[in-house]
């Protein structure tokens, strides 16, 4: 659920070669070429307990800006969507669906690093360095009330493959990213939401 918690940021510079391409000049390519795109994601959660973590995986897809569809198929189904003015979650186990205004929820979240808008407003962005043959760039949330205190996007051939979220309760929430259409033709109705017939709907 990190992304109903919760990179767009106009900056500076010109690209060199792709191979010594660093996290903030691929994060500035992705946004400049990419407006939708879908793909498959691993995400891992470890506390600082030191359990083991809890896996899961699923698809998403995304359009900007604000619309996106995060599904969670392993080890429960669970979906998110997004049609650019309400969220809407859904767990069919409990039969139950949360809703409400994406307004500037959106705007301060990690999923406004693939899916949003005017980044440069909520986040202060920064090169993180490279890692693991990735290139990271980090966004930390200007505002200081939020549910998360950092996320780190990793790159790697102009493209994001492993976003980490440390939210505000020491939890990491890391997440692959794989099988990346840039730009395909979507359905429609991919990002619209109607309540299952008998389903609780809670919120607005």
């Amino acid at each position: 659920m990190i992304l109903s918690r919760g990179l767009l940021a106009i900056l500076a510079g010109l690209l060199p070669t792709l191979a010594h391409a660093s996290g903030i000049d691929q994060f500035k390519s992705f946004l400049d070429t990419t407006r939708q795109a879908r793909g498959v994601f691993s995400q891992s959660v470890a506390g600082k307990s030191g359990r083991k973590p809890q896996q899961s995986s699923g698809s998403f897809a995304f359009s900007r800006p604000g619309k996106f569809r995060w599904t969670y198929d392993k080890p429960f189904q669970q979906l998110l969507v997004s049609d650019g003015e309400k969220l809407w979650g859904y767990d069919p186990e409990l039969k139950q669906v949360t809703v409400g205004k994406l307004g500037k929820a959106l705007g301060a979240s990690p999923a406004a690093l693939l899916a949003g808008d005017a980044l440069e407003e909520n986040f202060v962005i920064a090169d993180g360095g490279a890692a693991e043959g990735h290139e990271f760039v980090e966004a930390t949330p200007k505002a200081r009330d939020g549910s998360f205190e950092r996320v780190r996007v990793g790159f790697r051939d102009r493209l994001p493959r492993v976003m980490e979220v440390r939210d505000n309760f020491g939890q990491t929430t890391t997440l692959l990213l794989d099988g990346f259409e840039v730009n395909p033709v979507l359905p429609a109705d991919l990002f619209r939401f109607v309540p299952p017939k008998g389903a609780d709907v809670v919120g607005d």
